[in-house]
């Protein structure tokens, strides 16, 4: 791949923060956007923007054939059966709250549902809120040190009341890869369905749902170099017809009268309200761009940048880091003995460096290390080994100023 080629691509990785060169390792949280992306906002709102569905007019319906066309590039990217197994959501945590939500009708008190250790708190406080509403109960698959699942404790969770299991790909906190094939096979043996959050998978992992056999997975256009606000929920036919509908309102009904309303087929019901168009259309544009480069090239180069990263930050005296498993993507979680995360992470923005300081929003998984938080460094195919050196530089220049 050619590094200086692909971020020119990428405008904002030009600029300057507090007058050095910008190096953006808080690709975690949100990616950067290409012009591709950009350029496919800005030609909807430019040449065709208009509401979508059952207009008949030029405008509405090449706006409705690009929407369209980008679920189908979803599809395809995940490789799912039908285009209307995949519904476009505000994102991740909108995606899970369906699922959670229609469950609140198919639970009974005493049902059980199983999630993981090294959930961010999207995958944990909507099942929280439906085990208070249904009384069922809510089982945890414990981590160890190296902030690896241990599967023998699951295997011991699943029992014939277990009615869900949800586990995301990768570990926003800490990059650990789990191991959802198995998770996904053991669940499906006590007849549970699973739910997997791909949100911090996706820009690296290409996932194929038919071959997972999984139920419902999740993700943000945001994390996949697409714009925030737009996002997918996958889910088998059979399992999204059993979910009622979580929001009324236009588009999602088949007919409407004062004494009843009928609801859309897939994927409508799930689709109430104007949608954010731009945003469908520009999560396919991002798919493209990343399938053009290839995701496979995409995971072999930050895996370098990963272990180069991991060698380079080992030798600092102090540091340590945070989730040591043998499949990880390119995420490292950090702190320097005796020194705040949050005042680390200042000092690094001063000298043009952005990480991710705090708890990532996975509280559970700093309680179980007993730190307030940590430093994350998270890489994309954008970033070059010479940032690296930048941020070691600048770590090394922080300790030496906070010790």
């Amino acid at each position: 791949m050619d590094i200086q080629k692909i971020r020119k691509d990428f405008p904002i990785l030009a600029r300057e923060v507090n007058g050095k060169p910008l190096v953006y390792f808080d690709n975690a949280a949100t990616s950067q956007t290409p012009v591709q992306v950009i350029d496919a906002i800005s030609d909807y709102y430019k040449n065709y923007n208009a509401n979508i569905h059952r207009g008949v007019h030029a405008l509405s319906q090449e706006a409705t054939d690009a929407y369209e066309a980008a679920r189908q590039k979803i599809q395809k990217h995940l490789n799912a059966a039908h285009p209307h197994e995949i519904i476009f959501t505000s994102g991740t945590t909108h995606s899970i709250n369906i699922v959670s939500n229609g469950y609140a009708q198919l639970l009974r008190e005493g049902d059980e549902l199983v999630v993981s250790a090294l959930e961010h708190h999207s995958n944990i406080v909507p099942w929280q809120m439906l085990c208070e509403k249904t009384g069922a109960v809510l089982k945890v698959i414990p981590m160890n040190e190296d902030g690896v699942l241990l599967m023998d404790q699951f295997d011991k969770l699943l029992s014939n009341k277990t009615r869900l299991v949800f586990v995301n790909h990768v570990s926003n906190a800490l990059g650990t890869v789990n191991p959802i094939e198995i998770i996904i096979r053991k669940a499906h043996a006590v007849d549970a369905k699973v739910l997997i959050d791909g949100a911090q998978a996706s820009p690296h992992i290409q996932a194929d749902v038919q071959a997972l056999d999984v139920d419902y997975y999740v993700t943000s256009a945001h994390k996949l170099y697409g714009p925030t606000g737009i996002g997918m929920l996958y889910g088998k036919e059979s399992a999204l017809k059993r979910l009622p509908p979580y929001q009324g309102g236009g588009e999602m009904i088949a007919e409407v009268t004062f004494e009843k309303t009928t609801y859309a087929d897939l994927p409508h019901k799930f689709e109430a309200g104007t949608p954010n168009i731009a945003g469908g259309i520009a999560f396919g544009a991002a798919l493209e761009y990343i399938n053009a480069i290839g995701i496979k090239k995409i995971a072999n180069y930050e895996e370098e940048l990963l272990q180069y990263a991991t060698y380079e930050l080992s030798k600092i005296p102090g540091l340590k880091i945070y989730g040591t498993a043998s499949k990880k993507i390119a995420v490292i979680s950090f702190n320097v003995e005796g020194i705040h995360p949050y005042d680390i992470g200042s000092i690094l923005d001063k000298l043009g460096i952005a990480v991710r300081t705090g708890h990532h929003c996975a509280q559970p998984i700093m309680d179980y290390y007993q730190i307030p938080g940590t430093v994350r460094a998270s890489f994309s195919f954008y970033n070059p080994f010479e940032e690296i050196d930048r941020m070691i530089e600048a770590l090394i220049k922080a300790i030496t100023m906070l010790q």
